[in-house]
């Protein structure tokens, strides 16, 4: 079953998230992970909930985007990300008919 993780992302060092930007689809690779969206335009269409960035991973299970999440290659990414930006993140599990 696929699994997606989901991040709302507050950027408050753009300079430095570029370089964040260009580590991580290399810590994908292993894990099977792709971008379905990547900081595209977003419009709210009910409540206030207007996201400064949004990013959705998709991967083949939950167990592999754990194991991305938690992995040594994403680390150093992941720690530029924590030191420009703020992040809230969640992994659901998709559905498959």
């Amino acid at each position: 079953m696929p699994a997606y993780i989901i991040a709302e992302v507050s950027v408050h060092d753009a300079a430095r998230y570029e370089d964040y930007k260009k580590l991580t689809p290399r810590s994908l690779q292993n894990y099977q992970g792709k971008f379905i969206v990547r900081g595209a335009q977003t419009e709210c269409l009910e409540g206030d909930w207007n996201p400064q960035r949004i990013v959705v991973l998709e991967f083949p299970s939950v167990t592999l985007a754990k194991a991305w999440w938690a992995s040594e290659e994403y680390a150093p990414a992941k720690d530029l990300r924590h030191r420009t930006a703020y992040t809230k993140m969640i992994l659901v599990e998709g559905y498959l008919p």
